[in-house]
């Protein structure tokens, strides 16, 4: 379980309105999470348990120095000294057990959360500059990715409860449709970037019955969560 809430949770069509009035006068456009609403309802593990050493835990990467990833799945990572503002991908995470948080400080407040998420399948973030420390806890390790990249394999399906999905990268723009869902426990997300934040967000929902959404060229991610496999219509 994690320990502390953090931000509030987003709920129905007018998404973006509720997250703004859950999250409250922080004047960061950072103030996230996600779970079944955007990035707002993440609970935060305490930090007696986010200790670890920062190094890939994996054999095979220890075995292979060219597989190890540039984070590891649990610890406290100072941005700048530990680890290097970009953009980073964490995959195979199951249970929503995995969590991460950028944070403007390290005192463990609430008030320094600038973004979080628990995470099920595929996440990404972007880690910046200004971010003072970027915790991740019971996560598969991070690997830094090129945000900017355009080309690769994508598929015109997609797990409901896939996590996060890059466009273009790991999905093909298009219009997709969901169906069989229950009780509003599907929520996907279009964002324009991995920041998590408010802005960050281009359309959501909450979804009971069938989805269908249209992943635009020009969006950067589409983000699933307790829904039935999405295809492309």
């Amino acid at each position: 379980m994690k320990g502390k809430v953090a931000l509030g949770a987003v709920v129905g069509v007018v998404v973006i309105a509720a997250v703004s009035a859950n999250a409250g006068d922080n004047s960061d456009s950072g103030t996230s999470g996600s779970g079944k609403g955007s990035s707002a309802a993440a609970d935060r593990k305490p930090g007696g348990d986010t200790k670890d050493t920062g190094k890939a835990a994996d054999k095979d990467t220890e075995k292979d120095p060219e597989k190890a990833a540039s984070i590891g799945g649990s610890g406290d990572y100072q941005v700048g000294s530990d680890i290097k503002p970009g953009t980073y991908r964490s995959t195979g995470n199951t249970d929503g057990m995995c969590y991460w948080e950028r944070a403007k400080d390290a005192s463990g407040e609430l008030d320094s959360l600038l973004a979080n998420d628990n995470v099920t399948g595929t996440s990404y973030v972007t880690v910046k500059a200004t971010d003072k420390l970027f915790t991740s806890s019971d996560c598969a390790d991070w690997e830094t990715v090129d945000p900017n990249a355009k080309s690769g394999a994508p598929k015109t399906e997609m797990a409901g409860d896939g996590g996060m999905f890059k466009v273009g990268v790991d999905i093909a723009p298009g219009t997709y449709k969901s169906t069989g869902n229950t009780d509003d426990m599907c929520y996907w997300e279009r964002a324009k970037d991995a920041d998590h934040s408010i802005d960050s967000i281009l359309a959501n929902n909450n979804v009971s019955g069938t989805a269908v959404v249209t992943i635009g060229a020009s969006d950067a991610y589409f983000k699933t969560s307790g829904c039935k496999d999405w295809k492309k219509a």
